[in-house]
């Protein structure tokens, strides 16, 4: 364990969820005083209570004004950082940190591998770590994708290959938070619920690479107009992905094969990827290009790109009946995302579409010209059903089926051989659902 980092004894965890629990834990083993506040009623979170190790102070349905008498404060991800006990903690001159904040500063891992993106990171993230495990590092998959990197300080060694997936909430208060490599896969409008204008957001993204060095990398998306233009404000060496352009620097993708110009080294090569879509070639790219300049060696690379079947949640092929193939896309939890799964598909209208959840403030208009070309029903569920079927109206057949379980039924009903089954909501799930998984499982449950 390194020498401890944070000079502080009283410490308040807001948010008694995975992440608020795992660094409560932590921080008390490693000998804080700590105090955890959440929001919610004792009910609802008596299961993460009992994860709590034995002599952690907590309160529930209220943040009092407890949270105050401490030296720093751990935020826990989406809870909005204006909420009244943390403007009075700023006043007070508090500290407040994000547990991957946090985490970092007691791990001294051989490289730390840090992937942000408004969609696809992690996809990314979990197939930079199949390339590292199979290289045979000593690797730890952590941060957004499920498990918090507090969960994991204990095992991480001078050896271990930290690949994580950082989100913009968790970025928007580090403080020395410095990844070797960065990626930003993309950025496009989420999340302004929180953050709540489009450059609070970009500049929670750019905090993946503020503190980084000339000794560093950071991989950006040529072909996406605000990651191509972050490279100029960024002090690594920015290596650069594209889908559509020939780059004379980086890594593209011509059409059939994989080049890479770094290095003083051109080398082809072709990729047979199981994942579909323009996007999972992007990022393909994006994992390639971190290998690279980890050297790695390129059949390990090749093959493990060639074998990688994806993620769950995320175009996941779940069954076919009757010659009927039910697709789950519960990760997406935004327009541009089921833009992106649309896409995916070739240009047959034979798509049967489950769309709607909880509205994030965006039109849905951007999704007009690919409904009209691919989707033969659009099957809405969630709050925000009425306002996907004025945005898309005209496009389809459209049906509003209330829930999940009358949308599937209905699919199941009006189905034929060839079509496809695709749930992409492109709304967040907490309107009749824990989170996307539950959402997913759900559905995966149904079929």
């Amino acid at each position: 364990m390194p020498k401890k980092c944070l000079d502080k004894k009283k410490v308040s965890v807001l948010g008694i969820g995975k992440t608020g629990v795992s660094v409560a834990n932590l921080l008390f083993e490693l000998g804080y005083d700590v105090f955890v506040s959440e929001i919610l009623p004792l009910e609802k979170v008596k299961n993460n209570i009992q994860s709590l190790k034995s002599g952690i102070k907590y309160e529930t349905g209220i943040h009092s004004d407890k949270v105050l008498d401490a030296d720093l404060i751990v935020k826990s991800p989406g809870i909005p950082k204006n909420i009244p006990v943390l403007v009075e903690a700023r006043k007070r001159k508090i500290e407040i940190l994000s547990e991957l904040e946090v985490a970092f500063n007691y791990i001294s891992p051989k490289l730390i591998i840090a992937i942000t993106g408004t969609n696809g990171k992690t996809t990314v993230t979990t197939l930079t770590g199949e390339i590292f495990k199979n290289a045979g590092f000593d690797t730890i998959v952590a941060g957004n994708i499920g498990t918090p990197l507090s969960d994991f300080v204990k095992k991480i060694t001078k050896e271990s290959i930290v690949v994580l997936e950082v989100s913009s909430y968790q970025l928007e208060n580090i403080k020395k938070f410095k990844p070797d490599i960065s990626c930003i896969l993309n950025i496009t409008s989420d999340h302004l619920e929180h953050h709540s204008t489009m450059d609070e957001y970009i500049k929670a993204k750019k905090n993946i690479f503020v503190n980084q060095n000339k000794n560093d990398y950071c991989v950006l998306n040529f072909d996406d107009e605000i990651t191509c233009g972050l490279g100029n404000s960024c002090n690594a060496k920015v290596i650069y992905f594209s889908y559509k352009n020939k780059l004379k620097k980086g890594i593209f993708f011509d059409g059939k094969s994989f080049n890479i110009n770094l290095n003083n080294k051109k080398i082809k090569f072709d990729v047979n990827l199981k994942i579909p879509g323009r996007h999972n070639i992007e990022n393909a790219l994006s994992s390639t290009a971190i290998a690279f300049v980890c050297n790695i060696p390129l059949e390990i690379i090749k093959s493990t790109l060639n074998s990688f079947n994806g993620v769950e949640h995320r175009l996941e092929f779940v069954k076919e009946i009757d010659g009927v193939r039910y697709i789950n896309d519960s990760k997406s939890t935004n327009v541009d995302s089921t833009l992106v799964a649309l896409e995916s598909f070739q240009k047959n209208k034979n798509i049967i579409l489950i769309m709607g959840g909880r509205d994030k403030g965006f039109p849905y208009t951007p999704l007009r010209p690919l409904v009209e070309e691919k989707v033969k029903y659009l099957l809405l569920i969630g709050e925000s059903a009425k306002k996907i079927e004025n945005d898309l109206k005209g496009t389809t057949e459209i049906i509003n089926c209330g829930d999940i379980s009358n949308a599937v039924k209905y699919a199941k009903k009006i189905a034929k051989r060839g079509d496809v089954v695709l749930l992409s909501p492109g709304c967040s799930s907490f309107d009749q659902f824990e989170n996307f998984e539950h959402r997913g499982r759900e559905f995966k449950k149904l079929i």
